[in-house]
């Protein structure tokens, strides 16, 4: 293990991402990506008397079929890194009380995905893990109950909101496997540009992803074409457009090969979603069911995936504080 420039991690031997597994709610099951998904739910509880209770079962059913369609046995897997946007991350702690694994709550608010498979990857690598589980999951009615408005109220979303995703992504590591391995991890700084409207996520989020972004490339010597993909977790139309020309700022030109997941997962026009997708489930759900499938296919081999996390709460929002962002990178390579 190497630190390289500033603040990135290269492995010597680099952990394999050896299985995933992701669940959706139904407004993402009639999104683009629906068939990229293990399952799409029919609706909102699935069973459960609350949000908050289906938020629970949905990230403990993905982290149990990531577990099955792995092949590796629970009592095999040395600790699990999860977390999720609810007040003391209770879908993951409740969701996985019966998991039997050395826990670690995790917050990077949307960025959590990618920072739990941080954490991960340095824990195999240092030797302290064979395998290692990571989860994350959010849910559209919990999170809007939690930071904006009850949904009783109806309010009206304006042209920048986005709609956090409901669903599940996890991943399983592991020590051996035959790729596709995670080579390099950028960690992500605090970055607060000042923006203050939570209905803007995308920008207060994008700064934070250019700095990740720009220090990766400073770090490792690499240019934008390296990567067949550069992904960021939830940045939407708007955050999407301020890190392109961010970027271009920099003299790095990443127009041709990025995308971001709040981007794919919905159908803007169709399913009314203004700025596209968010939330920790968004890039956890997009990665797990699509870009994995893609690296197993061959069908991409170098990703740099970028997830980006609001650091704010609503106590923060209503003393007029601004929002911080961050972002974390992982290299993904066949």
């Amino acid at each position: 293990m190497n630190k390289l420039g500033k603040q990135t991690i290269k492995f010597d031997a680099p952990p394999t991402i050896v299985q995933t597994a992701s669940i959706v709610g139904p407004k993402e099951a009639q999104g683009p990506m629906a068939k990229y998904f293990d399952q799409c739910l029919d609706d909102e509880f699935w069973g459960e008397k609350t949000w908050e209770k289906a938020e629970s079962k949905i990230i403990k059913e993905t982290v149990n079929m990531a577990v099955s369609k792995s092949g590796i046995a629970s009592n095999d897997i040395d600790f699990c890194f999860a977390g999720d946007l609810l007040n003391q991350c209770i879908s993951s702690s409740f969701g996985l009380r019966e998991l039997n694994i050395p826990f670690f709550g995790v917050f990077g608010a949307c960025s959590t995905f990618v920072e739990s498979m941080c954490l991960g990857s340095v824990f195999i690598e240092s030797g302290a893990a064979k395998n290692v589980l990571c989860a994350t999951s959010s849910h559209f009615c919990s999170a809007e109950k939690q930071f904006r408005f009850p949904l009783e109220l109806g309010n009206q979303r304006p042209p920048t909101s986005q709609w956090t995703v409901t669903g599940s992504g996890a991943a399983i590591l592991s020590a051996t496997g035959q790729g596709p391995y995670i080579t390099h991890i950028t960690p992500g700084k605090i970055v607060d540009m000042g923006i203050k409207d939570a209905n803007n996520m995308g920008a207060a989020m994008a700064p934070a992803a250019f700095d990740t972004l720009i220090t990766h490339f400073e770090d490792t010597g690499r240019k934008p074409s390296y990567y067949d993909a550069i992904v960021t977790g939830d940045l939407g139309y708007v955050g999407k457009d301020i890190l392109s020309d961010l970027a271009k700022t920099k003299g790095y030109n990443i127009s041709s090969n990025y995308n971001d997941c709040g981007v794919l997962i919905f159908d803007k026009l169709k399913q009314d979603t203004h700025s596209g997708g968010s939330g920790c489930a968004c890039c956890g759900t997009v990665f797990s069911g699509y870009f994995y499938k893609q690296l197993q296919e061959k069908k991409i081999n170098k990703i740099l995936l970028i997830a980006t996390g609001a650091l704010m709460n609503s106590t923060s929002s209503q003393q007029g504080e601004s929002i911080p962002g961050i972002a974390h990178a992982i290299a993904i390579e066949n």
